[in-house]
C-alpha cells in the first residue's frame, strides 16, 4: 500500500511541480510520476537535513517529506530545462 501511496503523491508532486516551472504541457502522467519520485530523492538527500522530512513511501502525508518532495522536483526539472534549453525556465 505504501507504494502506491508513493506512486500517486509522486505524480501529484510532480505534476504540481510542472506547473512551477512551465513545462506541464510537454509532460504526461508517467514523466510527472518519475519526476515527483525523482525530485522526492532528490530533496530528501539535498534538503532534509534543513527541512526535515522523510520519504514518500514511509511518511507520504507529513508537510515536511512534501515540502522537501515539491522542491526537489522544482529543482530537478529546473536542472532538466537548464540542459535542454540553456535556461532555467
Amino acid at each position: 500500500m505504501d507504494f502506491i501511496i508513493a506512486i500517486v503523491m509522486g505524480g501529484i508532486i510532480g505534476w504540481l511541480a510542472s506547473i512551477v516551472m512551465k513545462t506541464d504541457a510537454q509532460q504526461g502522467i508517467i514523466l510527472n510520476i518519475v519526476v515527483g519520485c525523482i525530485g522526492s530523492i532528490l530533496g530528501r538527500f539535498l534538503l532534509g537535513r534543513f527541512l526535515g522530512g522523510g520519504h514518500l513511501r514511509g511518511d507520504a502525508f507529513d508537510p515536511m517529506t512534501l515540502l522537501t518532495a515539491f522542491l526537489g522536483a522544482v529543482i530537478l526539472l529546473a536542472i532538466v530545462n537548464l540542459v535542454r534549453r540553456g535556461r532555467v525556465r
